[in-house]
């Protein structure tokens, strides 16, 4: 009787929030599984970096065609919109990127990237899908076709993107730019996700609230006054200025930010002199800085300022020799995952998923320019799960240190795909159809 009252009340939610028949959609994953990894693999070997991902756009565009979508090209460059109308209801919107990482490939798979490119510097590069968007596009075409198989099992729209740039943190905001929201359906959510390089295959995490952070990258030119290595006193060593300048930033985050408040400042570049005997007149320093609000992302900015002019005052150089700032000015915004939704989809992908295999995960400090459509007024409600991609197996050596896991961007990052796909399918598709029924 409890068995049989467990399976009513089941099927009763099923019915309730518009999901598929389990049976139904995990056959048609399973149907679909080898095809998915083949086209994950051809986008694996075919890799483009950010703002020349012409072929795999062209791609993610006839995979939409094929499924009946009204697809429009060149969107904020390589960008491509598929749009599908089935009656009243919901607009939901599906993004993935499209651009691969200035990495030669070493994973060693029958599949590895062997692509060489001239990137926009004129530099000879390789090229490699190192951060998992030829996943994301991978199980983006399959919850698009997943989705049209069973149009009888929801009404609405789809609004499914292909985003270039990511990696550089210009797609987003170039497709916002040129009328995404606008020239096509506005959605009333918008969903991704994204590889984990610590999270088991066959596993979703959700992260509520502040997901990925504000990532900022700074210039400063310290200037002083060079000349010979011999006479010191007769200099102002610009050098000395910079080692400064770069200990008391480390002063920021532990004692000018609260500790409740997550930051870094990362100095990752610092270029300065010819000779080691002549003392120069000016250092280039590279920054990166994180944060999770926009209110401690501008008071980082303010004290970078404010201790490197501060220091060249003690140095004793005049106003005209004060440091000069340079921010680049498309920053990546932070990833707020709604708390209501994302909490809400995280429900539902137990009930389909599993309780063991949803797990909720911490906020990591990288950037993701996923965040700039929950920042149109008025404010979208985004949500951007992640997907694992390693195996138990591997998990477990690293666990007692036997083994490395290597992260997003590693030349040795390789994914186990199958499964992962097929999660990834599972879950998008099933937050897509709880959306458009609910």
């Amino acid at each position: 009787m409890k068995a049989f009252t467990f399976t009513l009340l089941f099927f009763t939610f099923l019915a309730a929030s518009g999901q598929i028949e389990p049976g139904k959609q995990i056959g048609f994953i399973e149907n679909h599984a080898d095809q998915w990894l083949q086209l994950y693999q051809e986008l694996h070997a075919n890799p483009e970096l950010s703002f020349h991902e012409e072929e795999s756009a062209a791609r993610m565009a006839a995979q939409l065609t094929k499924l009946g979508f009204q697809v429009s090209e060149g969107v904020g460059g390589f960008g491509v919109v598929g749009v599908l109308e089935n009656g009243p209801g919901p607009t939901i919107m599906v993004r993935t990127d499209t651009d691969a990482l200035p990495i030669v490939e070493e994973t060693g798979l029958s599949y590895a990237s062997k692509v060489t490119t001239i990137d926009d510097d004129g530099n000879q590069v390789g090229v490699m899908h190192a951060c998992g968007h030829d996943l994301h596009m991978t199980v983006w075409s399959g919850t698009a076709e997943l989705l049209t198989q069973f149009k009888d099992q929801w009404k609405g729209t789809l609004v499914f993107i292909a985003q270039p740039a990511e990696e550089r943190s210009g797609g987003a905001k170039a497709m916002l730019a040129d009328g995404l929201f606008e020239k096509f359906p506005r959605p009333d959510y918008v969903l991704a996700l994204h590889t984990h390089p610590q999270l088991e295959a066959g596993k979703i995490g959700y992260i509520p609230g502040y997901a990925m952070a504000n990532v900022d990258f700074m210039k400063i030119t310290v200037f002083g006054k060079g000349g010979h290595g011999a006479y010191p006193h007769t200099t102002i060593d610009p050098i000395v200025l910079a080692a400064g300048i770069i200990m008391d930033l480390q002063t920021i985050v532990s004692r000018e930010i609260s500790p409740l408040d997550p930051a870094v400042v990362t100095v990752g570049k610092i270029v300065g002199g010819t000779k080691s005997n002549i003392i120069p007149d000016q250092v280039e320093m590279e920054l990166t800085l994180r944060s999770y609000s926009d209110e401690v992302r501008l008071a980082l900015i303010d004290k970078i300022k404010r201790i490197s002019i501060g220091n060249a005052e003690a140095a004793g150089l005049s106003p005209e020799k004060y440091p000069e700032f340079w921010i680049q000015p498309d920053y990546t915004p932070a990833v707020f995952n709604d708390p209501d939704l994302t909490n809400e989809l995280a429900g539902v992908l137990q009930q389909q998923i599993g309780l063991e295999q949803v797990e909720q995960l911490k906020p990591v400090m990288g950037g993701e320019d996923f965040a700039r459509y929950g920042r149109v007024a008025p404010n979208i409600p985004i949500c951007m799960l992640r997907l694992g991609v390693v195996s138990a197996e591997d998990i477990e050596a690293a666990a007692t240190g036997d083994h490395s896991l290597p992260s997003l961007h590693s030349a040795k990052f390789a994914p186990v795909a199958a499964p992962a796909i097929n999660t990834g399918v599972n879950a998008m598709s099933t937050a897509v159809l709880y959306l458009l029924n609910r």
